[in-house]
């Protein structure tokens, strides 16, 4: 199990828009009320990415943006254009010219950009936004990122059946090559459980725990599978992680928890079980102390 993985699990780019700029200046675009997270990407010219609450941003050819939290911002030629077009989520008011599937603007359009929005949600991906900015942009001379954009850009170019599809595919790849890149970016606030990841022991062990949460993890087994003395073990994971494995794994266990709780089908003895829980009681009493309320008002609130 790939730790970034499991944090995006569920997140898959939905109707990857090719929006194509207007022929001329001015354009702009007002996402009021956009998508949980969106990835944009510019193909082809320049734009401003500018949020309500922040500093603009200017994309040059192969610039990846993401943004998350649903903040209204505004993509467009200059940070002074007044909005011409206004997105409410899946609705589209003002005045658009629609050229073929998820294709919008002008043919002759000076500026091309890829937007991929994603419906996610739950608790793992609120660990990851947690240690994000609201407006991340990783800029296209990243080695990182040239061949997934290389593959967004050819997809786009041809006129294949299934274009759509193989363009949400590919941004959900450029999705998680832009989070590497981010992470590696001295700008970057990396978690300190990402840098333990590069640990040959520490990672092999979070690895397990998102592999298996059920399972009977001790602080003994763990260092025994990573092949490291108790004590040692405990002493490293605490400081490259930054609290003691069975800390972490208790957190994790009801990170799950939660997003399972949230599906009206799971009961709260369903989840215990599913994140190594004998009883709901024990498991409930440690959901209240991690998280602060009952696993019974995250079921009523859902």
């Amino acid at each position: 199990m790939d730790v970034i993985g499991d944090l995006l699990h569920g997140a898959r780019a939905q109707g990857g828009m090719f929006c194509q700029a207007l022929s001329s200046p001015p354009w702009s675009i007002r996402f009021v009320v956009p998508a949980p997270m969106t990835l944009t990407t510019m193909v082809r010219g320049e734009a401003w990415m500018v949020p309500d609450v922040g500093e603009a941003r200017l994309l040059r050819p192969g610039d990846v943006a993401l943004t998350h939290g649903e903040r209204p911002f505004v993509i467009a030629d200059s940070p002074e254009t007044v909005p011409l077009v206004f997105i409410y989520g899946e609705t589209c008011m003002g005045e658009v010219n629609e050229l073929g599937p998820g294709t919008y603007g002008s043919v002759d359009g000076d500026s091309l950009m890829v937007i991929g929005s994603y419906q996610v949600g739950g608790d793992r991906c609120r660990r990851l936004f947690g240690v994000l900015p609201k407006l991340l942009v990783v800029p296209g001379d990243d080695a990182r990122l040239g061949p997934a954009l290389e593959l967004i850009r050819a997809e786009i170019a041809g006129s294949a059946p299934g274009r759509q599809v193989v363009v949400d595919r590919l941004l959900d790849v450029l999705l998680v090559v832009a989070l590497r890149a981010w992470f590696a970016r001295e700008e970057a606030d990396t978690p300190r459980w990402y840098a333990a990841l590069g640990d040959p022991q520490v990672g092999r062990a979070l690895r397990l725990i998102h592999e298996m949460p059920a399972a009977a993890w001790t602080v003994v087994s763990l260092a025994e599978a990573v092949g490291m003395s108790r004590a040692a073990f405990a002493r490293r994971f605490s400081a490259l992680v930054g609290q003691p494995p069975l800390t972490y794994l208790t957190e994790w266990r009801m990170t799950l928890a939660a997003d399972l709780l949230a599906r009206p089908e799971t009961t709260v003895a369903a989840a215990a079980r599913h994140v190594g829980y004998a009883d709901a009681f024990g498991f409930s009493a440690a959901f209240k102390r991690v998280r602060g309320v009952s696993p019974s008002v995250v079921r009523a609130g859902r």
